[in-house]
């Protein structure tokens, strides 16, 4: 696969002579967690600042999962890279590239996928850890920003596939707050709607043991557009919980 640079980036990976595949494999960067040793490769991510910015490095060897598109295996980066560039025309937010390129040779298959960091931004466990610091109008806008976020993303006819509170991202602006979502590895096109919305939800309220049950109501509403539908969304969901065992 041709390497791909965001023309946005371009300049500044030029300017430090690492907008080539063997110069960002060759650099020396410390993993910013554990490596990831399943499927019987190694994937591991860094933190690496250029001037005033930060990029996590992405970087892993024959780590592949099947695709549609590739059925006989890919790195799992190619796909997250592919489904960052769908979002981004579909308009669903989420985390850029700034560099992605693929090399396979002699039975090593190695990718590298360069993204620029959410500054300004926090996973919501990180809002939820001090949600009882946050004022009320905060909560509801970070409840809301969230809901709108994940119905843009049902909306448009995909799910995530690993939707837990840490892989949306939230930033508070001037009258408003942004949302986005990262790891994109395992999103695809909706194709039980009713069903596969109800998982990403599902996975998404684990965790947030703060929300009380008029936030919830307050998620719902945001989520589905008005109030009636969000009580539908919110008892299909409790259904599916109970079955589960989980409430």
């Amino acid at each position: 696969m041709k390497n791909f640079t965001a023309p946005s980036w371009a300049p500044l990976l030029q300017r430090h002579h690492i907008n080539t595949f063997d110069a960002l494999w060759n650099l020396d960067l410390e993993p910013v967690d554990v490596p990831n040793l399943e499927r019987g490769g190694h994937s591991e991510v860094s933190l690496l600042t250029l001037e005033d910015q930060r990029f996590f490095v992405k970087r892993q060897t024959n780590h592949l999962g099947r695709s549609l598109q590739r059925p006989f295996g890919e790195p799992t980066f190619a796909r997250e890279f592919r489904n960052i560039q769908r979002f981004e025309a579909l308009n669903i937010p989420a985390l850029e590239a700034a560099w992605f390129g693929e090399r396979r040779s002699q039975g090593t298959w190695r990718s590298i996928l360069v993204t620029p960091a959410l500054e300004g931004y926090s996973d919501l466990i990180a809002w939820h850890a001090r949600w009882n610091q946050l004022s009320e109008h905060e909560q509801v806008s970070v409840i809301e920003a969230s809901a709108r976020l994940l119905a843009t993303l049902h909306d448009t006819g995909w799910m995530h596939g690993s939707l837990y509170a840490k892989h949306v991202f939230l930033k508070s602006q001037p009258g408003h707050w942004e949302a986005r979502l990262i790891d994109l590895e395992k999103s695809r096109p909706l194709l039980r709607r009713t069903a596969e919305r109800l998982r990403d939800l599902d996975v998404f309220t684990r965790r947030l043991t703060a929300w009380q049950p008029e936030d919830w109501t307050t998620f719902f509403t945001a989520y589905a557009g008005t109030v009636e539908s969000g009580r539908f969304w919110q008892e299909k969901l409790n259904k599916r919980l109970k079955r589960k065992g989980k409430s």
